[in-house]
């Protein structure tokens, strides 16, 4: 039943899938499912190794339940700006969030973070970030402050003294190079290990391999990252036919 909700059976098969070693692209082509449903699906009920599919799908009814107890019996979802379907909405919040886990980030910190990506402003306060996701005020400053330590937001007062936790363009930039600074580092280190090993031993021979490596990469990290800024970035709005209008402070 490709678009529906996974069934007990569905979730089943992925628990032993994923017993099996399956990737998630044969899982869901077994089930015939977007590989981001599996993704989804697993990330947020434990990761691959500990999915349970009884728990799952447990989990997965109480989600359905509180969403219907949120919602007052015969009212509408709330009004999305820009005409926005709010379901399409809340799917890919869930979509971004679960990009993210994948990625490494913890839950919590993915959820605050894809709240930002997905707000037209790309800033909210914490008490507006407690608003949207329902969750408690320490769970909101334990996040932002992770976020901000890893260099995926910044903070700043508005003119009446509120902290506001911003995501753009130059946040990415920023992370982008200090992601390049930290792979430079790793080259350093193993150039390091070439005179204390012997410059001719293959030991040395390898991390000397290593250190150049990654020193393009980190070259390449940081050049791509100073074009992408200088070219691609453009603000909110339309230039007369209709296009997106390119920045100009760049």
């Amino acid at each position: 039943m490709p678009g529906g909700r996974l069934t007990q059976q569905e979730r089943q098969q992925i628990a032993l899938g994923l017993a099996d070693g399956l990737a998630y692209a044969e899982i869901a082509r077994r089930l015939d499912r977007p590989t981001s449903t599996i993704t989804r699906e697993v990330m947020r009920n434990g990761g691959p190794t500990a999915y349970r599919a009884d728990l799952a799908h447990r989990a997965t009814e109480r989600r359905a339940h509180r969403r219907r107890q949120a919602a007052p019996r015969g009212s509408q979802a709330p009004e999305q700006a820009h005409g926005r379907d709010a379901e399409a909405v809340r799917e890919y919040e869930e979509a971004w969030t679960t990009l993210l886990m994948a990625q490494g980030l913890p839950k919590m910190m993915s959820r605050v973070l894809t709240c930002l990506y997905t707000s037209d402003a790309g800033s909210l306060t914490a008490s507006e970030l407690v608003q949207r996701l329902q969750v408690s005020p320490a769970s909101v400053s334990k996040s932002v402050t992770f976020l901000e330590s890893q260099g995926l937001i910044r903070r700043e007062r508005d003119e009446r003294r509120r902290e506001r936790y911003i995501v753009d363009d130059d946040v990415w930039y920023q992370g982008m190079i200090a992601s390049a600074r930290s792979t430079a580092q790793l080259a350093e280190t193993a150039r390091q290990g070439v005179g204390i090993l012997g410059p001719d031993t293959p030991a040395a021979i390898r991390l000397e391999n290593i250190a150049r490596f990654v020193d393009f990469v980190a070259e390449s990290m940081t050049r791509a990252a100073e074009q992408a800024r200088d070219i691609l970035y453009t603000k909110p709005g339309t230039t007369s036919d209709g296009t997106a209008e390119p920045a100009s402070d760049r």
